[in-house]
């Protein structure tokens, strides 16, 4: 265990097994979905993970080979020293480790560092300065040729059927590659039923199906072959698979792969998350991201926007839910202090009902586009996603003198 390893000798001048270039042992998602994507950032492909702490580490390192890096997890350990001396033991000098924990404690940090821990890090995880220490211990003073940039995961989820989801995500992505020139990707993760594909005015291809059948074929060919091209600046990934085959969205390995290709790729990438998918797809929903919850006024919808905050847990610096009130003010929506006191929340973005909205949307989003009451919510909602300011109310002067 040292502060900076250098290059790990290849088989030819070693007998000993060679290991993975990194392994992760964690407790929690929202820690994992940093790493991963901290990691995916540096082209590290082979990282293996494990829900976990440093014991599991310890019990793992003991039979297999030791990885260049080692992220272990510290929270809710008795005596962390205690258990990374047994650590210590089992790793081979070499390794760069990274500890995280719940404790911003100096002294356990500095016992940490003279044991030779190259970095400790208290959650929640914040991943451009995860990111820099483990370039740093795994680089050195090199740097790393991969692209500082990468793109935003937004995933969408109507609470409930029929709330306009799949309408404000192709319509978010549309207005954000076509007005803002920006490079984006929507992904309709319901290969049976989704309508993604329709409200673009394309044609659905079976590319996403054998992307995720085949995560290992997924590389740029692929991507450029696979994807639909809406406009030079918008790309879709959707399937429309038979309703006689019983195709299910494979493990979240699968699409955790494609996306951690696709973020290098594209600025904004939009998943259209179909509620079945998403309840089994934690670790997804716990990555780098945005999550937009959109419902309509109802009861029903209220009870479900309470129970998606409660499954996907609070906000971190890195992972934010949002609240999309869509169809506000449509016939059989609860009074506006009567929803606010169901859904405990205020709306993060307030679209308004709009006939014109509603007869546009049959046609798709070329349609939409025209409507004002509908490009006013979005502008709210793109300017959250982009991490924009809000933008200062007009001056007197403005107002008077337009």
């Amino acid at each position: 265990m040292v502060n900076t390893p250098g290059d790990r000798p290849g088989s030819a001048e070693s007998d000993r097994p060679v290991g993975p270039t990194a392994r992760v042992f964690v407790s929690d998602q929202d820690s994992q979905g940093v790493i991963r994507q901290s990691l995916g950032d540096l082209g590290i492909e082979d990282a293996e993970y494990t829900t976990g702490r440093v014991e599991a580490a310890t019990a793992t390192l003991a039979k297999q080979a030791s990885p260049r890096l080692l992220i272990v997890d510290l929270s809710g350990v008795d005596d962390p020293i205690a258990r990374m001396e047994e650590l210590n033991e089992k790793c081979e000098p070499d390794v760069g480790v990274i500890a995280i924990g719940e404790r911003n404690d100096i002294i356990l940090y500095r016992r940490l560092k003279d044991m030779g821990v190259a970095e400790y890090f208290f959650k929640p995880l914040v991943r451009d300065i995860f990111k820099r220490a483990c370039n740093r211990i795994l680089y050195g003073a090199r740097e790393h040729s991969s692209s500082p940039r990468t793109g935003k995961l937004i995933f969408v989820i109507g609470v409930r059927g029929g709330v306009g989801a799949t309408m404000i995500a192709a319509s978010a992505g549309w207005h954000l590659a076509q007005a803002r020139q920006q490079w984006v990707m929507l992904i309709d993760l319901d290969l049976q039923h989704g309508d993604a594909a329709l409200q673009l005015d394309a044609t659905p291809s079976h590319a996403l199906r054998e992307a995720l059948e085949s995560p290992d074929r997924v590389d740029k060919l692929f991507v450029e072959r696979g994807r639909i091209r809406v406009t030079d600046r918008l790309d879709l990934f959707a399937s429309l698979e038979p309703l006689s085959d019983t195709f299910a969205v494979p493990g979240e390995d699968a699409v955790l792969s494609l996306f951690g290709k696709l973020v290098h790729r594209y600025r904004y990438i939009f998943v259209d998350l179909p509620p079945y998918v998403a309840v089994g797809m934690m670790r997804l929903l716990h990555q780098p991201s945005t999550c937009l919850l959109v419902s309509d006024g109802g009861l029903s919808s209220a009870r479900e926007v309470v129970r998606w905050r409660e499954w996907i847990g609070p906000n971190t610096p890195e992972r934010t839910t949002l609240h999309i009130l869509n169809m506000h003010g449509a016939d059989r929506a609860l009074p506006d202090k009567e929803f606010m006191r169901a859904v405990e929340h205020e709306p993060d973005v307030i679209i308004p009902y709009s006939s014109e909205v509603a007869a546009a949307s049959i046609l798709g989003v070329k349609a939409i586009q025209k409507c004002a009451t509908l490009d006013r919510g979005l502008s709210q909602l793109l300017r959250i996603v982009a991490g924009e300011a809000e933008a200062p109310p007009p001056s007197l002067f403005k107002r008077i003198f337009g």
